[in-house]
């Protein structure tokens, strides 16, 4: 009979409808798990191989099943995937031959179709999403690995990151703000850290900072409980890695370590639900990496999900939608060429005020890359107030009466517009300045580079 005849027309444009939503939702990839494989042969103590990894592949996997779909057939190499917060589609880095260089792609999952996000002749990798449908990935420069934003569109690429690091592993807290692995490169190389950054680029901050010799694997991600997790070992090559954590609200003094009683060594971490993560594990050197459920309260490990054949897995992630962060205004306008730096005192540092008067320091230096920037006397009280050229990193040094170098900052940079404050000279991160004034805020900013021969008019002292 005819469904026509037997029903009003205009009940198949209700009823339709249900019947696609019912098969989209039958066909969709939620609940299911994005693995990334590593051959057993390829090296895990660089910063290079956990990042540019030859061969690997992204294969799909339902919990259900224990053969995972490959979705990344086409690619040589392809690596670092994280997932839309619908769930609808999965952005990653990849190989398209084996000497390209690496790019930004994204693929839709229900249909697995391709596009290509970005293209050039320097490295791309570690994407991740940002709640306005945007994302961010970090891009190879002359000095180190910086974070770049890009639109979805493939329009307004812009440089985020401006200091002589690599920037890796990056993921977005629910706050908006970025968290990722970054490590100077320059003019020495130091141990990594964890750095929290707006995502336009303001407000870089250092966020935890592990034992000396201590490195991260993987991707740094942030749970439902209000921690975030990571992979922490003594080298990149993964003999003894240890699953751990820092709670969002004080990273400094939270440090909570989940595998201290396992023999064996941790490569990826990916929060499910409170108290429930994915983990890579293998017991000893000669196993494979393979995936299994962790429970965090218990710091038991849980039953084994996946075991690739003579492949590691190196990280893994899920499908399913998730609470989208907050959308952070910016400050930042390109038509503005600096921004302002206020230290409320250079003599306050970690350990407290340096308030002896052979301690205490009345001139900075503001060193750039190659050069210096110039010389600056402070206030009274020891503030000082720049006003920076923008998107160029520099150094604060704080010098003492014979012009010797007593402490030195951290890379820094200001995006255009941005004004930013700090407590002192490598002070406590999670300190708040105090309720005050600072002299120095009296009269205008100190520009930055500062004329050479104008040091000595400079150097007045503010009463």
């Amino acid at each position: 009979m005819c469904i026509c005849r037997k029903y009003p027309i205009w009940l198949l444009f209700l009823v339709l409808p249900g019947f696609i939503s019912i098969s989209c939702d039958k066909n969709s990839s939620e609940g299911n798990l994005i693995i990334t494989e590593a051959p057993v042969t390829v090296r895990n103590d660089t910063t290079d191989s956990l990042h540019f990894i030859p061969g690997a592949r992204i294969v799909m996997l339902d919990p259900g099943s224990k053969t995972p779909e490959l979705l990344t057939s086409r690619f040589y190499s392809a690596c670092s995937p994280d997932i839309s917060w619908d769930g609808s589609h999965m952005i990653f880095a990849a190989q398209e031959k084996e000497n390209d260089t690496w790019q930004i792609w994204e693929m839709k999952l229900a249909n697995r179709e391709f596009r290509k996000l970005t293209s050039g002749d320097a490295n791309c990798t570690d994407p991740v999403y940002l709640p306005n449908g945007n994302f961010i990935f970090t891009k190879t420069v002359e000095k180190g690995n910086a974070l770049f934003s890009a639109a979805a569109n493939e329009s307004e690429i812009r440089q985020l990151t401006f200091h002589p690091h690599n920037n890796f592993g990056t993921s977005i807290l629910a706050d908006g703000r970025l968290i990722t692995v970054t490590r100077q490169i320059y003019p020495e190389y130091s141990d990594p850290m964890l750095m929290v950054i707006r995502p336009d680029g303001t407000k870089g901050n250092a966020f935890y900072k592990g034992h000396i010799g201590c490195r991260f694997a993987g991707k740094v991600r942030e749970g439902s409980d209000g921690r975030i997790y990571f992979i922490e070992g003594d080298s990149y090559a993964g003999s003894n890695n240890q699953l751990a954590s820092i709670s969002y609200n004080i990273p400094l003094h939270s440090f909570k370590l989940y595998s201290g009683e396992f023999t064996g060594s941790f490569r990826a971490v990916f929060p499910v639900e409170t108290g429930k993560l994915l983990v890579s594990y293998r017991k000893n050197e000669s196993e494979n990496y393979s995936l299994y459920e962790f429970d965090s309260a218990a710091k038991q490990l849980g039953k084994q999900l996946y075991k690739p054949d003579k492949a590691n897995v190196v990280d893994v992630a899920m499908v399913m939608q998730k609470t989208r962060p907050k959308k952070l205004p910016s400050e930042v306008d390109m038509g503005v060429k600096t921004g302002l730096l206020l230290c409320q005192d250079v003599n306050f540092t970690e350990l407290g005020l340096d308030d002896l008067p052979e301690v205490r320091s009345n001139r900075i230096e503001i060193n750039g890359i190659d050069s210096s920037m110039g010389i600056v006397h402070v206030a009274k009280d020891g503030s000082v107030y720049l006003k920076v050229v923008a998107d160029r990193p520099f150094q604060i040094q704080k010098l003492d009466d014979h012009g010797k170098v007593t402490v030195q900052s951290a890379w820094i940079w200001i995006r255009p517009n941005e004004r930013r404050g700090c407590v002192g000279c490598h002070e406590n991160p999670e300190l708040a300045p105090e309720n005050i004034v600072p002299l120095s805020i009296k009269k205008d900013p100190v520009s930055v580079p500062v004329q050479i021969t104008d040091i000595a008019e400079k150097e007045v002292e503010l009463e």
